[in-house]
């Protein structure tokens, strides 16, 4: 028996097919990469707007085929899409066997099980669980009452786990589910409430990876800066973090997805105090213009988030922001586009995300009057990374002649003499590298001390000292 799995999405659901991946290794099954040879063929899907809504479908219809060309006797939709469509996928994917909700993942050799047996089965949460096509429908009018909601369930650090990072890199998920209620995000309704992993628990995990060799640690949730609410009845980042840095050995963490409402004056203190904390601030703020904001459900405005990166840049010397933006959100005027489009040429970012608006039926935006026409939302798209290229490589140009730890990753593919990795500055998989020439020594995992000679808009090349 062999099971070969594809995970889509976000480094949250990532960890959840890690998790998914350590379950099914531990009841005795084999895993492989080739897809032809496995008899289940399980997808994580995503779900968070339309493009990865469609690269869903279609990887979940291309894994369909092999049911007849290769062994596939079940194939099995697990994450965001098949918590949020669960009946659509049933009705009008035959092919499709099971389906495992986010918060249903614990219970993956259950599914796998039920559909080796013949059976459709639909496992959400500790209690749902649905085997045929006639009680599936009528099982699913009650569900309606609460269409959507994720179960709020959290690995801890005894669930079985294996890692599809590099060795010397480790996602850990801080907490599951979200609280806040941005009018343009279907994530709550998905994943549910948050609910934090304990700080003790943690630090176990980060434990173990160090001990396996890790060198970086990216802390993620869906809001990573409202962590330990509700265990602890207050935003609790900065005490774990504090712990974390007692830990022994040479390694970095790096905190992602952190919400601007929590980013306390203790938590900059933190990061610029601990030595262990990259000087990187992943800050999602989504527009610039008050009216926008206010629309989208989000507390901040242009005057405290101006106000907050002044703060951040002036305790955190030499800090590198990331931001995401959205364009095209109901009602947008030119001249709201116009204030996020001088809000970053003013701000000079270091790394940029610009997504255009997703319409998401559940959430508030989907009915909001004003819809923009798509080609409006890609010219502004285009506009905005064009400005924000220029703004990237002046920064990178203007990092000529710095030093940088670098944790090396590999080799150019082409160039065997040119190493490749990331300093505190670049993001796994979101950002750009750093080209090590004449570097035939490093391996991957290695830190090693190197000087900047040259930048361009997203990589930065440089020499071993």
């Amino acid at each position: 028996m062999k099971v070969g799995f594809v995970s889509l999405g976000c480094a949250k659901n990532l960890v959840d097919t890690e998790v998914m991946l350590g379950i099914i290794q531990s009841n005795g099954i084999e895993l492989t990469a080739n897809p032809s040879e496995a008899d289940i063929l399980i997808v994580n899907t995503c779900a968070f707007i339309t493009s990865a809504k469609d690269e869903s479908i279609t990887t979940i219809l291309n894994l369909a085929d092999y049911k007849e060309s290769g062994r596939c006797r079940s194939l099995i939709i697990a994450g965001c899409l098949g918590q949020r469509y669960r009946q659509e996928l049933l009705d009008e994917i035959p092919e499709a066997d099971a389906i495992i909700g986010t918060g249903a993942w614990n219970r993956i050799m259950e599914a796998i099980k039920e559909t080796l047996k013949g059976r459709r089965v639909i496992i959400l949460g500790d209690s749902d669980i649905i085997y045929d096509k006639k009680t599936l429908k009528a099982k699913a009018v009650e569900m309606q009452s609460y269409k959507n909601c994720g179960s709020g369930l959290i690995y801890n650090a005894d669930t079985p786990r294996i890692r599809t990072t590099p060795d010397y890199t480790a996602y850990v998920k801080i907490a599951e589910g979200c609280d806040n209620r941005c009018a343009f995000c279907a994530i709550p309704l998905i994943r549910g409430k948050q609910i934090s992993r304990p700080i003790e628990d943690i630090c176990t995990e980060v434990k173990q990876l160090l001990s396996q060799g890790v060198k970086e640690i990216n802390l993620i949730a869906q809001d990573t800066t409202n962590y330990g609410h509700d265990l602890y009845k207050k935003p609790s980042l900065t005490e774990l973090l504090k712990e974390l840095v007692k830990l022994e050995g040479e390694f970095w963490i790096r905190i992602l997805y952190c919400y601007p409402r929590y980013f306390t004056d203790e938590l900059i203190d933190v990061i610029a105090n601990e030595p262990k904390i990259c000087k990187y601030v992943d800050l999602p703020l989504q527009h610039a213009h008050n009216d926008i904001l206010k629309r989208m459900h989000r507390p901040d405005t242009k005057e405290s988030t101006e106000a907050l990166l002044k703060k951040i840049r002036e305790r955190i010397p030499n800090v590198a922001i990331r931001s995401t933006f959205i364009v095209g959100f109901p009602g947008e005027t030119d001249e709201e586009f116009q204030t996020l489009k001088d809000f970053l040429k003013q701000q000079k970012l270091d790394h940029v995300g610009i997504f255009t608006y997703s319409r998401e039926e559940d959430t508030a935006a989907y009915d909001m009057p004003n819809q923009i026409d798509e080609d409006i939302m890609q010219e502004r798209y285009h506009e905005l990374m064009s400005m924000q290229s220029l703004i990237s490589q002046e920064i990178n140009e203007s990092l000529e002649g710095k030093i940088f730890n670098v944790l090396i990753e590999g080799r150019d593919e082409e160039e065997s003499n040119i190493s490749a990795g990331r300093s505190y500055r670049e993001a796994p998989e979101i950002d750009g590298q750093v080209y090590i020439e004449g570097d035939r020594k490093s391996k991957p995992g290695d830190i090693v001390k190197v000087r900047v000679t040259a930048g361009f808009v997203y990589d930065l090349a440089a020499r071993r000292i």
